[in-house]
C-alpha cells in the first residue's frame, strides 16, 4: 500500500469555501476529506492541517474553538499554528488609520514538515491541500530530492499554475467531496463533552 500524509492549509481552503458561498462546508471533517482522493491502493497514515488562530471578533475565536476541538478527536491528526502579524494602514484618501491582520508561517510550516517527513521517508506521496504557489519550491525539491510525489488538491475558486506545473498531479475539491466529509452535528469528546456545529 502506497502511503499518503496530507498537508492541509488551512485558511487557503477557508478562503476557497467562503468565496465559493459554501459555508454550510465549515463544519468540515478535513481527514475524511483527504480520504477522499486516496486510491484503493493508498492509505492515509497521517494528516497535518496548518492554520492560525483567530484572536477576535470574539464569535468568530469561539466559532474556530469548537472545530479545531473537533479536529483533534481525529486519529493521526496534528494541527501547527502560525500567527497573525498586525500593520498599519493609512488611507491615503482621507488619512485615516487602521489596523489589518496578514496570516504569517503557514507555507513555511508545511514547507518544514514536508520535506521533514520526506528525509524520514514517513510518506510516498503527498496530498497538499492548497493553491499557494509560495509552496512550488518545496514541492519541487521533494520530488528533486527524495522522489515523492505530490499531488495537488485544489481548494473551491482557487488554482495554481506555477504549483500544477510544479506538483505530480492536481485534483480539484468539490461539492461532491465536501458534501460527503461534513462532520455530524454534535461530535462527543474523549471526555465526554459534547461539541455542536457553531450556528
Amino acid at each position: 500500500m502506497e502511503r499518503v500524509t496530507a498537508y492541509v492549509d488551512g485558511y487557503n481552503l477557508y478562503y476557497g469555501l467562503r468565496d465559493k458561498n459554501w459555508q454550510r462546508f465549515y463544519w468540515l471533517n478535513i481527514q475524511l476529506l483527504a480520504k477522499q482522493f486516496l486510491r484503493p491502493n493508498q492509505v492515509l497514515t497521517t494528516t497535518k492541517y496548518f492554520t492560525t488562530v483567530i484572536k477576535y471578533p470574539e464569535d468568530k475565536r469561539l466559532r474556530q474553538n469548537v472545530f479545531l476541538d473537533a479536529l483533534k478527536t481525529l486519529p493521526d491528526f496534528h494541527i501547527y499554528y502560525g500567527q497573525f502579524l498586525a500593520e498599519t494602514i493609512v488611507c491615503h484618501q482621507c488619512s485615516h488609520t487602521y489596523t489589518a491582520y496578514h496570516e504569517k508561517m503557514t507555507d513555511v510550516n508545511i514547507s518544514v514538515e514536508m520535506m521533514t517527513d520526506a528525509l524520514q521517508d514517513k510518506f510516498d506521496i503527498a496530498l497538499l491541500i492548497s493553491a499557494d504557489s509560495d509552496l512550488v519550491g518545496p514541492v519541487k525539491a521533494v520530488w528533486k530530492l527524495f522522489h515523492k510525489r505530490i499531488i495537488a488538491a485544489f481548494p473551491p475558486v482557487r488554482s495554481s499554475f506555477a504549483l500544477k506545473q510544479a506538483a505530480n498531479g492536481v485534483l480539484h475539491i468539490g461539492h461532491v467531496e465536501l458534501a460527503k466529509s461534513v462532520f455530524p452535528a454534535e461530535i462527543v469528546k474523549p471526555d465526554g463533552v459534547i461539541l455542536r456545529r457553531p450556528a
